[in-house]
């Protein structure tokens, strides 16, 4: 790939802003907000007392499971044929139109046993975000040198908490997330979709095409051309060695991930209890914690480099995840300790130090691909990125739906360590100069 300048602050500003808008959507419907409304409102609650919430759990688990599933098949395909037709800009605008418009068809299935209206939207919108979060990312070799990627994939995805904390002050004006409240809480779509709608217009109206497309030979599908492309990129892998042994070691981190994104205040909710001041508290720490470990990552990963960078955060994710694991009886020391708190704020000050590993994960994952791919197919990898990470998040999500059919919530969540343990072992066996020489070296 050519040596490039970094491109004008109106254009980076306008690639940030798509993490900004799109940060409403996975922040109030996949974290936040609506995972509880669909858990606990919208279908019913079981016989089971010590989890009735068991069938929303799993139910909500296989929607984003689903809707991974299909950006996985289809992620390599768009990829192509962006690469061959440079047409980022188009497929990233469709992505957003369709995910804004099934976002706010939420009205019409936040009623309670309203089920499988609000499992469909699920599925369509998260996969319209999540093809969304492809597309964008395969700008960014475009935006500058090398040494520069870590910190401009930071800023956006810094930046895109603030989007996710303002969003969410937005819908929090609806009320609690209560049966008695849901005819307020139906608006939770249409708020989150005209945020991203508004939220979302500098990027289109500043982000460039930075590539020159190819010009479609007569009698030949996109769709052949995108096959053809695909078989080719999965027939030379074994150039992208470094590549791939990253992707299988990302699938592990971002199994466990998914599941931390879609479960984190559901898990809070119902095994530790927590309230809407413990629930509001912990979210606007979280943005704050984890904006400042993107940044702060992505300054560390320009000089120790990108690969380092993500198994350091890795290692952040494993002593979170064993620390909430363990959180009544941390909580039981330091009361002994002369430190009295309770085990709901404890659980708000343990998820918030792990906030800082969240953005930085993501940011130096996406780095890590920009790095690593030759500029001829840099919508194929960052298909391939998509379906590592979301065949990894289906993985993870359909994981904890059959675990929660023999165990408690909790030692189905503890599983996610040993996740990120997998792929601290796997990334070992990365070299990072030698996948960036790959990268440059590459001749089609």
């Amino acid at each position: 790939m050519e040596v490039r300048e970094r491109v004008s602050f109106k254009e980076l500003f306008g690639w940030c802003m798509f993490d900004f808008a799109n940060s409403s959507y996975t922040t109030v419907i996949i974290t936040v907000i609506f995972g509880d409304i669909f858990s606990k409102i919208i279908v019913p609650a079981g016989d089971d007392p010590s989890n009735p919430n068991r069938y929303g759990n799993i139910l909500w688990a296989l929607a984003l499971g689903i809707s991974y599933v299909i950006v996985s098949l289809t992620g390599p395909l768009f990829g192509a044929i962006m690469d061959y037709s440079a047409r980022k800009k188009q497929f990233l605008f469709g992505s957003y139109i369709i995910c804004i418009v099934s976002t706010a068809c939420f009205y019409f299935s936040a009623n309670p046993g309203d089920i499988w209206l609000a499992f469909a939207m699920i599925i369509v919108s998260n996969f319209a975000f999540a093809s969304g979060e492809n597309f964008t990312s395969s700008f960014l070799p475009y935006l500058g040198p090398e040494k520069d990627l870590g910190k401009i994939s930071a800023y956006a995805w810094g930046i895109g908490y603030f989007g996710g904390l303002a969003s969410v002050i937005l819908v929090s004006t609806l009320g609690d997330i209560t049966t008695e409240n849901f005819q307020n809480l139906r608006w939770v779509g249409p708020y989150t979709a005209l945020f991203f709608l508004i939220a979302g217009i500098p990027t289109f109206l500043f982000l460039k095409e930075y590539s020159v497309g190819t010009k479609k030979p007569d009698g030949i599908s996109y769709f052949q051309i995108s096959i053809q492309r695909v078989t080719t990129t999965l027939r030379d892998v074994t150039q992208f060695k470094d590549l791939m042994i990253y992707l299988i070691g990302l699938f592990f981190a971002m199994a466990s991930i998914a599941v931390i994104i879609g479960f984190a205040f559901i898990y809070g909710s119902q095994e530790i209890k927590i309230e809407n001041i413990h629930r509001q508290a912990m979210f606007v720490i979280l943005q704050f914690t984890a904006a400042f470990g993107a940044v702060l990552f992505g300054f560390i990963q320009d000089r120790w480099g990108a690969l380092k960078t993500f198994n350091l955060t890795l290692v952040i994710w494993i002593i979170s995840i064993l620390a909430i694991f363990g959180v009544k009886p941390i909580t039981g020391v330091a009361n002994s300790l002369g430190m009295p708190i309770t085990v709901q704020w404890m659980f708000v000050i343990i998820t918030s130090i792990a906030g800082m590993g969240l953005g930085a994960t993501q940011s130096s994952s996406r780095a890590i691909v920009a790095i690593f791919a030759p500029e001829s197919k840099i919508g194929e990898f960052f298909g391939l990125w998509g379906i590592s990470g979301k065949v990894a998040a289906a993985t993870g999500l359909f994981s904890l739906a059959i675990l929660q059919s023999f165990l408690s919530f909790r030692d189905s969540f503890l599983v996610l360590a040993l996740f990120f343990v997998a792929a601290l072992i796997i990334n070992m066996k990365v070299n990072e100069q030698r996948g960036i020489e790959t990268a440059r070296n590459y001749k089609e």
